[in-house]
């Protein structure tokens, strides 16, 4: 009796489990197939589907010649986005790497893309930064860091997130998969890596701040690398 107790006691808690997991996914839309770049624009050379992930390759017979983007469509246009939550899992093959998210950003062309990026690398230092890419703020915030971009253009350190960015570091697993949160909301811009959060900025400067803009992938000028990319799913709007 106390046996079929137990079994029912742990049947329940994984429904429950289940259960809120997918109230948590609620609302997310994917943008990767598992199988093919549709719904993505890059350049051919260097963005594949491998091993189910969207996968960025750059080598010495291929180099990315300065950064550039995989972009996400709509049908044929570029995808813009605004509010949102964005979820994905990350991780790099290779013994140098340096990628990011791009959001609300700008298309220059030739798969060339400027705006706030969500960063990530195989080193040490820049993964949850937030980072201006082709604009003039550069690191906007160091991962640990709580900031507020106020109206004159100045940035202001108002605080630090819960965990430091050495346990931060701790966290992030080298050569496998990895979960990343971009989440934005109005001027207000959160990242998170493996469920910690890694940045959070308010970005007051009316004449800096952007409210909406394209979605991309980045696979960075350098050494060889290899990103990979998977379960990416976004939930628009406020």
């Amino acid at each position: 009796m106390k046996l079929t107790s137990a079994l029912f006691t742990l049947a329940t808690s994984a429904l429950v489990s289940l259960s809120a997991f997918a109230a948590d996914e609620a609302g997310f839309k994917p943008l990767f197939d598992g199988k093919t770049l549709t719904g993505w624009e890059g350049r051919k050379e260097h963005w594949t589907v491998e091993d189910g992930a969207i996968t960025g390759t750059t080598s010495k017979e291929n180099p990315a010649k300065g950064n550039n983007f995989l972009i996400a469509k709509d049908g044929d246009k570029n995808k813009i986005v605004g509010d949102f939550e964005l979820r994905f899992t990350y991780r790099f093959t290779s013994d140098w790497g340096n990628s990011g998210v791009q959001y609300r950003s700008k298309d220059f062309g030739n798969f060339v893309v400027g705006g706030y990026q969500a960063d990530f690398e195989v080193g040490n230092t820049y993964s949850g930064i937030l980072y201006e890419e082709k604009m003039t703020r550069g690191i906007m915030a160091q991962r640990g860091e709580k900031v507020v971009w106020n109206k004159e253009g100045k940035k202001e350190v108002v605080g630090k997130t819960e965990k430091s960015s050495a346990e931060i570091q701790a966290t992030i697993k080298k050569g496998e998969w990895n979960e990343y949160v971009v989440i934005a909301k109005g001027g207000h811009l959160q990242h998170f890596i493996n469920g910690n959060q890694t940045v959070d900025v308010k970005d007051e400067d009316e004449k800096k701040q952007v409210m909406s803009g394209i979605l991309a992938l980045q696979l960075h000028a350098g050494p060889p690398m290899r990103v990979q990319f998977k379960d990416i799913r976004i939930k628009e709007g406020k």
